[in-house]
């Protein structure tokens, strides 16, 4: 829209793209010249003939002055066609469809130019469309994979609890079962984060039991890393989808455990009031981060220093969080000092609605 709106500008504004009387007068010099020709062979040949001087400059006078004329009128209907051009590129979103927007033109050349506008577009809106129902197969192909992959991993989960004191190796394996299920669930929810509407459910939700539940679903991993989490978020509720926020705090709790500090690792969740929000704190004593390489933390596929000391880092846990939390409203930033830990924010907007209710 803004590109469009830019568009109009500068015809309308004598910018880029403005039919100026010069550059119209530029396009027409081979038709000048034939006319300056054709005038001078009348003019030699009418004193050839015998007519008075008088007389060819009366007719050359009268040539150049239908001919201005002409110029003049044909330029100001080519100037308003293009600036109703223009217009129309200001107010449409999908430029593409130009050419099914164009002014009619009484001029031959225009139709034809419409015509393999129109032609051009509608190549490019179908191949739009086979490319969006690529897309929307491979969507829903990786939801039903995830659906399925779903069932195994819980019926081994099951298998350890039962186990547990039979198998010595079941808590291992119940560890590891929770880091395929973590995986599997960032590759739903990154298929899902462009069609968030379609799942999205807005509720009142406890941060207290949404953060404690994040904590127990991680709690192999949290044991065998010898993690201490405390989650102080007191009463603060909010009004957002409780199941996208319980996936974001499940990435912000793999992230600290992913690089905790060495001795006395711990973790805390916090909530606190603002004015008109809440702000729920993810901090850890861990690794911390560059200050360099803050700003880009939130990029996809950056995994900084820290990351390149993990080979299994992705780059996608804090991608998806942000592009996430901003389908939600909710906004995220990062506080942090290298070698002595993060903290994770997220802002949640009270509408007036809520706050008068």
């Amino acid at each position: 829209m803004k590109e469009g709106a830019d568009a109009a500008k500068k015809l309308r504004c004598g910018g880029e793209g403005d039919l100026s009387f010069c550059t119209f007068l530029k396009d027409k010099i081979l038709l000048f010249l034939l006319h300056i020709s054709c005038m001078l062979v009348l003019a030699g040949f009418l004193l050839l003939t015998g007519y008075a001087w008088d007389y060819c400059a009366l007719i050359l006078i009268c040539w150049f002055l239908v001919a201005a004329a002409w110029t003049l009128c044909e330029y100001h209907e080519r100037r308003n066609y293009f600036f109703r051009i223009g217009e129309v590129l200001g107010k449409v979103d999908q430029r593409f469809l130009l050419g099914e927007l164009m002014p009619e033109s009484p001029r031959i050349e225009d139709r034809l130019y419409r015509e393999m506008i129109r032609k051009s577009n509608k190549s490019v809106i179908e191949r739009i469309r086979r490319v969006e129902d690529e897309q929307q197969e491979y969507r829903e192909y990786i939801e039903s994979w995830v659906h399925e992959i779903k069932a195994p991993i819980t019926s081994i989960s099951l298998m350890c609890e039962n186990r547990r004191n039979a198998w010595n190796d079941s808590g291992q394996i119940a560890l590891e079962n929770q880091k395929v299920e973590n995986y599997v669930d960032m590759a739903l929810y990154y298929a899902r984060s462009d069609e968030v509407y379609k799942d999205y459910v807005i509720q009142e939700t406890d941060l207290q039991t949404t953060a404690e539940e994040a904590v127990l679903k991680n709690k192999h991993y949290l044991i065998q890393n010898q993690i201490q989490v405390e989650v102080e978020c007191g009463e603060e509720k909010v009004y957002t989808d409780r199941k996208w926020i319980l996936f974001i705090l499940n990435q912000l709790i793999l992230n600290c455990t992913k690089y905790k500090a060495e001795e006395g690792a711990r973790i805390r969740i916090t909530a606190e009031a603002l004015r008109h929000g809440v702000r729920l704190l993810v901090e850890d004593n861990g690794a911390g981060i560059r200050e360099e390489e803050l700003p880009r933390i939130f990029e996809k596929g950056f995994t900084g220093t820290n990351g390149r000391k993990n080979d299994r880092a992705t780059g996608m846990g804090l991608y998806l969080c942000r592009k996430l939390c901003r389908k939600l409203g909710i906004e995220i930033y990062a506080q942090s000092e290298y070698g002595t830990g993060t903290c994770i924010a997220l802002e949640f907007p009270v509408s007036r609605y809520v706050i008068n209710g």
